[in-house]
């Protein structure tokens, strides 16, 4: 698995596919394999870069606190390792407020945003029920088991546990098989999304942006969507009504042929310096 050092960490990403750059942010606790569902759709219209976070997955925590900007920060010198002058941004979740705050500190590096399932600023329900989730990490003593038990209940509709178990637990096997996040990272990147505020600097975003939302979704709920519409110039909205907070999930086809439309609409809107072989392994 490829890796870059930057700002004093290395990060692990995983390169798929052909064209302009695409970088893939995760959602809270996942590493860059949470995008197993979307790649199949996406590499072969774009070089797809879906990276792990600090602090998550394979890459190195660092040293210090973690912030939502900071990690922002980590995308801009990721994409200064590999030569990439500017590339389409799409993160999901903790993802997205990782790629609405790099498009808004660094509009120039920014071809296309997509935010899904994702938020301007936390308010207090968003703080209590991220809040929840680390009590549970604590007692449980392992972030796997939280996110099945904790975190899956708010992400899917009670319909998929019910006319899909299978799939529930196919998913739960694929969480426990991934690189286990620690107690502490994941304390600390709860306490990022509980920070973060994103809001006023929204309107700095020049790239057209693509945001979705499960209508069925109560923690980054429908209640942000207009908010975010509203703030980012350049959105256009997308509301996926049979789902929660996954859509990538739970209607993963109808999610990445909206996506992939939009994506494939920008192709070429703005100039994408070619993208270079990736560097070996440090």
């Amino acid at each position: 698995m490829p890796q870059v050092h930057v700002n004093g960490v290395t990060l692990h990403y995983d390169r798929q596919g052909e064209g302009e750059p695409l970088i893939l942010i995760p959602f809270l606790t996942a590493d860059h394999g949470c995008f197993a569902f979307q790649l199949p759709a996406f590499a072969p219209h774009f070089s797809c870069f879906s990276v792990d976070l600090r602090g998550a997955g394979a890459s190195d925590r660092g040293e210090g606190g973690l912030t939502i900007p900071l990690f922002a920060s980590d995308i801009a010198a990721f994409m200064a390792v590999l030569g990439l002058e500017k590339a389409h941004v799409l993160g999901l979740s903790l993802g997205g407020a990782v790629a609405m705050t790099f498009a808004a500190a660094y509009p120039d590096k920014v071809l296309s945003v997509s935010l899904h399932s994702t938020w301007p600023k936390t308010d207090l329900y968003v703080q209590t029920v991220v809040e929840s989730w680390q009590a549970v990490a604590r007692t449980l003593g392992d972030v796997p088991e939280m996110v099945i038990q904790a975190i899956f209940p708010w992400c899917f509709t009670p319909e998929m546990y019910q006319q899909r178990p299978d799939f529930i637990a196919s998913l739960a096997e694929f969480v426990r098989a991934r690189p286990k996040q620690s107690v502490s990272c994941f304390i600390d990147h709860a306490d990022a999304v509980i920070a973060h505020d994103a809001l006023a600097e929204l309107p700095r975003i020049k790239a057209p942006t693509h945001i979705t939302f499960g209508a069925r979704d109560v923690i980054t709920s429908t209640r942000f969507a207009e908010p975010l519409r509203r703030a980012v110039p350049h959105a256009e909205l997308e509301i996926f009504e049979e789902s929660s907070h996954a859509p990538f999930f739970e209607e993963a086809d109808a999610f990445n042929a909206r996506s992939l439309a939009f994506l494939k609409r920008q192709i070429g809107s703005a100039a994408s310096r070619p993208v270079a072989a990736a560097p070996a392994p440090a």
